[in-house]
Order: structure tokens, then C-alpha cells, then sequence
């Protein structure tokens, strides 16, 4: 810990949470989690039958990393596109309740709320159903947004670009942010979704898992052999300023480019995994608003780390509060 940051530094990055101002911008979704129990096999078909004990609606997707923001008591602004459903107006009234501003939203009315069901029993995962639209959003939506966050420029310390490839995070919204953003001190982080990582450019920092960085390069399994020769390819490739790939219970791993590579591997700082679910909402949440905060790369990889060891501990998608992240610090 003391070759990256000391515990009194990072707990100045975390007290300064709640001055730092990150915008969200990306796939809005509710979670649905049905919670329940199995005890028998259904007579109709060789499928479990779960008993239902309880549900929850919960902000998912680009919404979860607002929540993670916001849990850390950073100010957080949100754009992306809702349906005119019930789940819409669910995620409306649920950024309402924490008195985030809803101006960035858009609504179109012929496309759903993305919606993901899991079904959990005995804190395992049963099966997942989705309801969704994939095809871009309109132009005027595109429009909309970026007039939206133009609004906002001299007020942000970081971006947040979450893409679950819903259809929001196009080139022509890329394009918009990235000439709002120029010679301006705003840090662009975007969590990828889509193989061609060149959509991305001109963000400082991309977040991939290993698979996706992997697809990115043509190479199918990443693995400790060949992750140094991954994430030397993509910044070679592309012009980030750095490159932080998630690697599930490994931990993650960091590289910067500064006419070097600086490879920095953060080991998993979780004491027992219950569900990654969100897992990669909570890094690139923590990651951005502790840039937001001052912090450089390493460091903010470093508080993001653990910040998703507490989050891999909880059943669900979940946050973590600065209370818990200096607690485990």
C-alpha cells in the first residue's frame, strides 16, 4: 500500500468525494432481482421450482454507476434514454428521491426500459431474462444529450462513458463529447462494451474485463502469460492515457502510457465473493470520481480495487460508502 498511496492520502482522496462533480452517461436498466429457495424439481419439465420469498428493483447498468457515485457522496449528473413505461418512470422518480437532476434523461416512446430479472436461490444465480431494445437511439436524442452535458462542462471533474450496448453510446454522441471535453481538465473514463475499442478514443482511461480486451486484440483468452501483451497492444493502438483491465478474481491491472508502459497489477481484495454483479459499475464509479478527486491513476485504481472487493462480498447488485472503503483501508 505505501508504494502506491498512504492510508492518509487516500483518506484525503475520499474526504474530497463530495466536493467533485461526475456525469454518467450511458445505458439506463432496472435490475429485477427475484429472491427465493429450492427444494424440489417441477413434475412439467427437469427445471427447479423456486419459491419466491422476495423482490427488488434496484438502478442497474449505467444507473448502478451513478449509484456508486452518489453512494460515495459524490455529486453526480446522469444522461441516457429511457421508454415511456412504468420502469422509466421507476428510474426517474428513484434519481429524483437522491435529487439528482433528471434534464439529461430523454424518453422515447416506442422503445422499452431495459429491464434485467435474475432469479436467485440459495445466493446462486437460476437464470436471467431480459427485456430490452439494442438498436441506436434517435438523432434527436443524440442532440438532446450532448446539449445537455454541454450545460455542465465547466462544472465536471470526470465523465463517465458506461456502455451495455443499449444503443445510447454511438459515435455521433462520442464525437459530441469528445469536442465538448477538448483543452479542458475533464477525465473521460469509459467501461467498453463493443470489440472495435476505436470507438473509444480520446478518452483517457478505458476499463475493459480481460475477455473484452482480449476480443479487442483477436486474442480469445487472456491470461497472465499474455495479459503485459494485451494492454501494451491496445495502448500502442489506440490514444489513451491509460488502460485499466478488470480480471474478475485475479484482481485488475493497470497500464500508462507515458512514453512507457507502467504495468501495475492490483491483487483482489476480496475476502469472500458472493456475486460479481455490478462489480465493473462500482470500479469505474469509484475510479472516475477519485480522478474527480485529485487522485492520479494509480491511486485511483488502487481505491477502486478495493472499493469492489467490498462490492463482491454483497448478494445483489450493491455500493459501497466511503465509511466501508476507509474501514477496509
Amino acid at each position: 500500500m505505501k508504494k502506491i498511496l498512504s492510508r492518509k492520502r487516500a483518506f484525503e482522496i475520499i474526504d474530497r468525494f463530495s466536493r467533485a462533480k461526475v456525469l454518467v452517461v450511458g445505458d439506463l436498466m432496472i435490475d429485477h432481482f427475484i429472491w427465493g429457495k429450492v427444494s424440489r424439481i417441477s413434475p412439467e419439465a427437469p427445471v427447479p421450482v423456486v419459491e419466491v420469498d422476495a423482490d427488488h428493483l434496484l438502478l442497474g447498468g449505467s444507473a448502478n454507476v451513478l449509484n456508486n457515485i452518489y453512494a460515495m457522496d459524490g455529486k453526480v449528473f446522469v444522461s441516457g434514454v429511457i421508454g415511456a413505461d412504468e420502469m422509466g418512470k421507476k428510474l426517474v422518480s428513484e434519481f429524483r428521491k437522491r435529487q439528482i437532476d433528471t434534464q439529461g434523461i430523454i424518453v422515447e416512446a416506442d422503445r422499452p426500459t431495459t429491464l434485467k430479472t435474475r432469479v436467485v436461490a440459495h445466493s446462486q444465480q437460476v437464470v436471467r431474462f431480459d427485456r430490452e431494445s439494442r438498436r441506436a437511439v434517435s438523432g434527436d436524442s443524440i442532440e438532446r444529450m450532448i446539449n445537455y452535458i454541454g450545460s455542465l462542462q465547466d462544472e465536471l471533474g470526470a465523465i463517465v462513458i458506461s456502455d451495455y450496448s443499449k444503443g445510447v453510446i454511438t459515435k455521433s454522441l462520442l464525437d459530441g463529447i469528445r469536442d465538448l471535453v477538448r483543452n479542458r481538465k475533464i477525465i473521460v473514463c469509459a467501461d467498453p462494451k463493443k470489440s472495435d475499442f476505436s470507438l473509444y478514443e480520446g478518452c483517457d482511461i478505458i476499463t475493459p474485463n480481460h475477455h473484452e480486451a482480449g476480443r479487442a486484440v483477436g486474442i480469445d483468452r487472456v491470461n497472465r502469460e499474455n495479459l503485459i501483451e494485451v494492454g501494451t497492444a491496445l495502448l500502442s493502438r489506440y490514444r489513451y492515457q491509460a488502460l485499466l483491465i478488470t480480471r474478475g478474481e485475479e484482481g485488475m491491472t493497470l497500464f500508462e502510457k507515458n512514453n512507457r508502459v507502467s504495468h501495475t497489477l492490483f491483487p483482489t481484495e476480496a475476502r469472500e465473493v458472493f456475486d460479481v454483479t455490478g462489480a465493473g459499475d462500482t470500479v469505474i464509479g469509484v475510479f472516475a470520481l477519485c480522478m474527480a478527486s485529485g487522485a492520479t491513476f494509480k491511486e485511483a485504481a488502487f481505491l477502486a480495487n478495493h472499493a469492489a472487493g467490498i462490492v463482491v462480498g454483497k448478494v445483489g447488485t450493491s455500493t459501497v460508502s466511503q465509511a466501508e472503503l476507509k474501514k477496509v483501508l
